[in-house]
């Protein structure tokens, strides 16, 4: 299954669940609600995924959470906030450089629309994302 087809079922799954639910609910919810709809479309998912990274010669087993692993390729961190700020994209993008992932989903279900609350970033050239 090439990236671009898991992220478009986790998109897929984000759109029914903000249409179902509404904005508004916990972040914990929302990530509840996901994890087990892309488990029912035989996903692979893994929930507040410890990153664990080197630096400088020394091993952080603890300090970053990322809130969902798909498919042990695409790092979907999810909010519930009025409005994305500039530090979310930059928090994702810094889990997918220490996690050497090649995708990551921001989304936001507190947006009024799912479209405007969703920020799809690459760590990888394009051509390598199929």
């Amino acid at each position: 299954m090439s990236i671009n087809d898991i992220t478009g079922m986790i998109v897929d799954a984000a759109l029914q669940i903000h249409k179902d639910l509404g904005p508004g609910l916990l972040e914990s919810v929302y990530e509840a609600v996901l994890a087990k709809k892309l488990e029912q479309r035989g996903l692979n998912v893994e929930r507040q995924k410890i990153l664990r990274f080197e630096y400088d010669g020394m091993t952080f087993d603890e300090g970053f959470r990322m809130d969902l692993l798909v498919e042990d390729q695409v790092v979907v961190e999810l909010k519930s906030v009025e409005q994305i700020a500039p530090v979310h994209k930059k928090q994702l993008l810094t889990y997918l450089k220490l996690a050497k992932k090649p995708v990551g989903l921001l989304i936001n279900f507190g947006s009024a629309t799912l479209k405007e609350g969703l920020t799809r970033i690459i760590n990888a050239p394009a051509d390598s994302l199929d």
